[in-house]
């Protein structure tokens, strides 16, 4: 057999660099979309990480709890308040005792995240459920246009049975106008997260 031609080595030459040029090209860009997906295998199986589910800053309370339809006295007033948990969203605080620190800071959470949400704020109501105690005399005026009721009797005893115990000294619950008991929020996380949480389900619902 004759031997090749010495001006076909070039061109043989060529071919082979641009094959290898293209193996390379085709081994780059397999790397670009298998190293990502090894990566989120390997973190999803092995690591214990899973990415969130929900777009949600609250714990949602599931399956959401019809609130009895109670008419609890309003405290300042003393006479029995219609029953607040319907017609508008709500914002519950529950109280056992003295309004601490961080039950204050929770009452200015829920006073700024209804003024937050301008136009829309008439369709939130505060709403203080007094279980024990006394929150001082002064307590209404430093509260202007929170509803707080006396739900110290045994009467109260089943409305108040429905709001989860846990962690109950900071968390904001969010009750819907069917009288739902849906949401908890707890008031030391990021306060926009409450804010957040009130605009997409006012933006989305079509009752209250």
């Amino acid at each position: 057999m004759s031997a090749a031609p010495e001006e076909d080595l070039p061109s043989r030459r060529e071919s082979v660099e641009a094959r290898r040029r293209n193996l390379t090209t085709v081994a780059a860009l397999s790397a670009l979309f298998l190293v990502p997906l090894a990566g989120a295998f390997v973190l999803y199986y092995w690591s214990g990480w899973r990415p969130e589910g929900h777009v949600n800053h609250g714990e949602l309370i599931e399956p959401a709890r019809p609130l009895p339809a109670l008419s609890l006295p309003a405290l300042d007033t003393g006479r029995p308040a219609p029953n607040v948990f319907s017609k508008r969203w709500a914002l519950v605080y529950v109280c056992g005792g003295q309004c601490d620190r961080v039950c204050r800071f929770a009452l200015y959470l829920m006073r700024d995240a209804q003024l937050d949400l301008g136009h829309d704020s008439a369709r939130v109501e505060r709403v203080f459920l007094l279980t024990g105690g006394s929150p001082g005399e002064s307590f209404g005026r430093e509260y202007p246009g929170m509803i707080v009721l006396d739900a110290r009797g045994s009467a109260a005893a089943p409305l108040v049975a429905s709001f989860p115990p846990g962690r109950r000294e900071a968390s904001v619950f969010v009750v819907d106008p069917l009288g739902n008991l849906m949401m908890r929020y707890d008031s030391r996380r990021d306060p926009m997260g409450l804010v957040e949480d009130l605009q997409r389900l006012l933006r989305l619902s079509q009752i209250g």
